[in-house]
């Protein structure tokens, strides 16, 4: 890795990123279709539709979730809310989305921190960047990890983990610490297993278990280091 830090980061794209800031733009996970705010005072409006969605979620789950109890919550016509998200999913997925940056940026922050680089670093920095994000995001344990019995929110969860296994494999490989054979669907499955530990650990507990948390790490570390070449294997200067 060079000096500079900046380098270092992981950009996971986002997948409302390719769509102008002033149109409707289609959902890359679900092919929906919702207005995307221009003006400050809409993008405030939206905001508070996704901060009420986010308190009922904690309440009382994804399931119950309505459209007309988060117009209700967040103080606004059923219709406004329907000028923006089509139906509860695109709620739910726009407060999934939402977090899901906060939780890319932190594990982009996390890498960069690194002052040695190895696979055993970057899958540690990795998972305890998403413990970071769980901790501060409660909802968001509700709907990305709890909530998968919805067909939307499990589509949006699969397709960010091959957008993080595509980012974290081409880092490893630039980086010198993997071989090219590591492949996308090996590198997905990595991502994948990492998932479901952190499903099963926050199933029963909001705040998670360590325990469990850490023997995923053990397990995604030994998995990858089979792809690991030496420098990747015994670490190397950031």
């Amino acid at each position: 890795m060079p000096v500079e830090r900046a380098e270092t980061q992981v950009a996971v794209p986002s997948a409302r990123s390719a769509a102008p800031s002033n149109e409707a733009a289609p959902d890359a996970v679900t092919g929906a279709v919702r207005r995307v705010p221009s003006q400050q005072r809409s993008r405030k409006r939206v905001e508070a539709i996704l901060d009420a969605a986010e308190r009922l979620v904690l309440a009382d789950g994804v399931e119950a979730l309505t459209t007309r109890a988060i117009a209700t919550e967040a103080a606004v016509p059923v219709a406004s809310l329907y000028q923006y998200f089509g139906d509860k999913e695109a709620v739910l997925l726009a407060l999934a989305g939402r977090d899901m940056e906060e939780m890319d940026a932190q594990v982009a922050e996390d890498l960069a921190a690194l002052e040695v680089l190895s696979v055993a670093g970057v899958v540690r920095a990795a998972m305890q960047a998403f413990v970071t994000v769980y901790r501060r995001r409660p909802a968001f344990v509700e709907i990305y990890l709890r909530g998968r019995t919805n067909v939307a929110v499990a589509r949006f969860g699969r397709a960010h983990n091959v957008r993080v296994a595509e980012a974290l494999r081409s880092f490893g490989i630039e980086r010198g610490l993997c071989r090219e054979d590591l492949t996308l669907d090996a590198a997905t499955l990595a991502v994948e297993v990492g998932d479901r530990v952190f499903q099963l650990a926050y199933e029963d507990r909001p705040e998670g278990d360590p325990a469990l948390v850490e023997e995923g790490i053990t397990m995604m570390t030994a998995y990858l280091e089979r792809y690991a070449t030496d420098a990747g294997l015994e670490g190397v200067p950031a």
